[in-house]
């Protein structure tokens, strides 16, 4: 039995089955941790949509920015952008059963490192876990915004969903405000103040942080006093970084290696800790 992270398939399907086949990966024996935004740019939303679905229970998924957009605008709380690829989900035959069983999927996956192949503890989201929440308190605020996203009333927020304000989470925010600043750390966040403030603007690399800000990884956790304590957070997001994360002082793993864009797909053996890569196929980027 292995476990496996796979950084954002982006609608890379053909590289997501050729990756899948180099890891001789079994549903039936072993386990995908997927870093969300499974859908949207790449050729194959669909695919990698219907992929995912069927893997239900041999896979654990987070939801990313790109997923969360896909169920606005299935819901008709969104409109399509100019580079989207999500046409083929919303005219897709099965289009309610999956996408009722992407809403329902977590913003954070958290293995405590005790049971299966993976003898150390991982957490996982989309964008990463800024340094003012504990894996306790990100975990709780997680299951607000995943109640909200499964409830009756899921179309109440996502009409409201898209927005920069509020820009950092502070307790005292209550309603759309709340579940937004939540959803937007957990799905959206690259740099950030020292007090949490998130910066939307600036999506490249480590030398484009704005003024005031660094990237959430550089700032040190000091919840864990014994080194063998901390978990290595899992994350992807951030094509820019091509999985390289220099100046991280925190454990991470940044999974995103830009296979949309012409990068690579990238699986993280969390047994082993060794990373295979699936080189994208794409020639028009």
């Amino acid at each position: 039995m292995a476990t496996y992270a796979i950084g954002d398939l982006h609608g890379c399907y053909v590289e997501f089955e050729a990756l899948l086949a180099r890891l001789d990966f079994s549903p039936s024996r072993d386990h995908l941790w997927l870093t969300g935004d499974l859908v949207n740019r790449g050729p194959d939303s669909l695919g990698c949509l219907r992929r995912s679905v069927a893997l239900d229970g041999a896979a654990s998924v987070v939801l990313g920015n790109h997923d969360l957009h896909l169920l606005a605008v299935a819901r008709g709380h969104g409109k399509l952008k100019r580079h989207d690829t999500l046409t083929e989900i919303l005219e897709a035959p099965d289009r309610i059963e999956m996408l009722e069983w992407l809403r329902r999927q977590p913003l954070m996956v958290v293995d405590d490192g005790k049971r299966g192949a993976v003898n150390k503890a991982y957490v996982m989201t989309h964008a990463g876990l800024p340094p003012q929440w504990s894996i306790a308190r990100a975990s709780e605020l997680a299951a607000e915004a995943e109640a909200v996203l499964r409830s009756d009333n899921v179309d109440d927020f996502l009409r409201v969903m898209y927005g920069n304000l509020p820009a950092r989470f502070t307790p005292e925010l209550t309603g759309e405000d709340r579940i937004r600043a939540i959803i937007n750390v957990f799905t959206r966040m690259r740099f950030i103040a020292a007090d949490g403030t998130l910066d939307f603007a600036a999506k490249e690399g480590l030398d484009s942080a704005p003024a005031g800000y660094a990237p959430w990884f550089t700032y040190s956790r000091d919840e864990y006093p014994r080194a063998e304590d901390r978990p290595t957070l899992i994350f992807g997001h951030w094509a820019a970084l091509e999985g390289h994360t220099p100046e991280a002082r925190v454990d991470v793993e940044a999974l995103d290696t830009g296979c949309v864009w012409g990068g690579s797909l990238t699986a993280l053996d969390l047994g082993s800790g060794e990373r295979i890569e699936e080189p994208s196929q794409r020639t028009d980027r």
